[in-house]
């Protein structure tokens, strides 16, 4: 079985460099770990850190961790569904959300179970993914005030994540002036402005005031070590917290290019290849089923030439034995893959 050796103690020491960076600003980080599944080990480790709020997309992994006895503050990072609302205000903390239609919702199921649950109103800043227009906030916001099973939480961002905006000052100065009004108008105080996520670092380095961001949402940077715009390492941070380890399962010396009438391959593609002769071609027990197969990168002096749903294909510059083991850089898309598949084993180091 293939597996995922996770260091639990550089995952700790990633979180606490970058708290403790942030704090140097006045911005509280929240950590998503929604790329480990909501793992627990990985929750309770962060919260010695002097991290409160846990972030996670699915509502499935707040319970998981709470039924492991994890204690934090729970913040679903996803836009939650009408038909999860009621489970939504039972088991998350807070929300991000931007249709009222839902935080009407998640009033009632908050009243009936004696709650209030806070809610953050997601603002779209250009990346396209979820938000409401800055045009359309005021409306939103007069008639969450008159709910009586949510409180407003504050304003938050998202950038980078879809559409690849840059946060930038422009867009954090935007943020901060919406929240100014908001609370000039309506005469109330949001406790978070959260401007966004792993891909602020940038801005916050260079920015000379940050206005009135106080919280960042921090998942890669803390799991992986690097920051989400160009993926570049992030000064004394850990990058390889996690190792994904794979046994060969064939190795021979064949052609550098499939002979035959070239169709479709199994996941869709219809694969083009150079002819650089024979070659070692190395195969290893895992593939397209559990792992994002293009995010992860071979320790030895190997190239990944190809996968199909479970065999990864490599040319390695060397012979390798059948049985021995590869190991593997992964970046964040192969971490959600694999830390959801049942067949790759999770080993805590």
């Amino acid at each position: 079985m293939p597996r995922l050796e996770i260091n639990i103690n550089k995952i700790k020491h990633n979180a606490v460099v970058l708290k403790e960076l942030f704090a140097q600003k006045g911005i509280i980080v929240t950590a998503v770990i929604k790329g480990v599944a909501g793992s627990p080990k990985i929750a309770h480790a962060i919260l010695t850190c002097g991290i409160s709020t846990i972030a996670v997309s699915l509502i499935q992994n707040i319970k998981k961790m709470k039924e492991s006895g994890v204690k934090a503050e729970f913040l679903l990072t996803r836009l939650p569904a009408h038909s999860e609302a009621a489970e939504v205000v039972q088991y998350a903390d807070i929300s991000l959300n931007s249709e009222i239609s839902t935080i009407k919702r998640l009033s009632e199921h908050s009243l009936k179970l004696g709650k209030k649950h806070k809610v953050i109103v997601m603002v779209e800043l250009g990346d396209l993914r979820e938000g409401i227009l800055p045009r359309d906030i005021d409306s939103i916001i007069e008639q969450i005030l008159l709910l009586k099973g949510v409180a407003l939480h504050g304003i938050g961002a998202n950038l980078a994540c879809f559409g690849g905006v840059k946060p930038s000052d422009d867009k954090m100065n935007e943020l901060s002036q919406i929240a100014d009004h908001l609370e000039e108008k309506y005469k109330i105080k949001l406790p978070v402005i959260s401007g966004g996520n792993s891909a602020n670092y940038a801005w916050f380095l260079s920015t000379k005031d940050i206005g009135n961001i106080n919280n960042l949402r921090i998942g890669e940077a803390i799991l992986l070590g690097r920051e989400t715009l160009q993926r570049n390492k992030i000064p004394k941070l850990y990058t390889d917290a996690f190792t994904l380890i794979c046994e060969v399962i064939e190795s021979k010396i064949k052609p550098s290019v499939p002979y035959g009438e070239i169709y479709q391959n199994a996941i869709g593609d219809t694969p083009e290849f150079s002819d650089v002769g024979s070659i070692n071609r190395v195969i290893i027990g895992i593939g397209e089923q559990d792992v994002d197969t293009k995010a992860v990168i071979p320790r030895i002096d190997a190239e990944i030439i190809g996968a199909s749903s479970d065999h990864l294909i490599l040319h390695s510059k060397n012979p390798i034995e059948v049985g021995s083991e590869i190991e593997f850089d992964i970046n964040y898309s192969a971490l959600l893959r694999l830390s959801i598949s049942p067949y790759v084993k999770k080993v805590f180091v």
